[in-house]
């Protein structure tokens, strides 16, 4: 299951005016089952999560498509069925790396206030070439009700690392590292998961980063607060 990013967008003027022409043939996702209009943004349901990849490259405004879907997704998310939600973009929204510095600005102020309010539990994003997980955030402030947020576009590529990060560093950002790895997900059972880093040139298999967290939806001042407003309590702890 993807989402597309920029090296997907493929457009040349007169030539091929129309973006994503080869992605959207190549890669057809199941967007209708999940009442979206076009292969760039959708959602699906597994192992008790409910997972929204969104388009950082087609229109996110208030009166796009896009966020329309959105807004209509998410509120139809049963958080029995589904204790966790996850979204994934590709452009972050957070991000202390040199690289693609604030491209991702303007899709998280359209967009991040309906993933606060949804109580989604993590936002993983890509195209910066390197790892970095920041502690859970709500416009740009420490939210123990916000999403966590990953970046996890160090997968490789033939451009190289990202390897300038800015210092001093945020202390929102929790680890930061340039070097090529992947990520591995666990969703436990309703309340817990497990996050963990890997470095792909280490020798052994070793957790470079890892963290338990709780579903938001099972956390008893998010579940029950009124999501109206940010929650008073913040945290930056290695279990959240």
């Amino acid at each position: 299951m993807v989402t597309q990013g920029n090296h997907e967008v493929e457009t040349i003027p007169i030539i091929f005016p129309h973006p994503f022409k080869a992605y959207n043939a190549r890669w057809p996702m199941p967007y209708l089952q999940s009442a979206s209009t076009s292969n760039l943004y959708y959602s699906f349901e597994i192992a008790g999560s409910h997972v929204i990849m969104l388009g950082s490259y087609t229109d996110f405004d208030s009166d796009s498509d896009q966020f329309k879907w959105l807004a209509a997704d998410l509120a139809g998310i049963d958080r029995v069925k589904t204790p966790w939600v996850f979204a994934l973009v590709h452009a972050p929204w957070y991000n202390t790396n040199l690289a693609h510095r604030g491209e991702g600005e303007s899709m998280r102020k359209a967009l991040e206030e309906l993933l606060y309010k949804a109580r989604v539990d993590v936002v993983f994003a890509g195209h910066v070439h390197a790892y970095e997980r920041f502690t859970r955030i709500y416009d740009n402030k420490a939210e123990s009700c916000g999403p966590m947020y990953v970046t996890i576009g160090d997968g490789g590529n033939r451009e190289g690392l990202a390897l300038a990060f800015e210092n001093p560093a945020s202390p929102l950002s929790l680890f930061r590292e340039a070097s090529f790895g992947h990520g591995r997900l666990n969703v436990v059972n309703e309340t817990h998961a497990h996050w963990s880093w890997h470095r792909n040139n280490d020798l052994d298999s070793v957790e470079a980063d890892h963290l338990w967290f709780q579903s938001l939806s099972t956390t008893t001042n998010c579940c029950h607060q009124n999501s109206q407003s940010p929650s008073s309590s913040t945290t930056h702890n290695d279990e959240l």
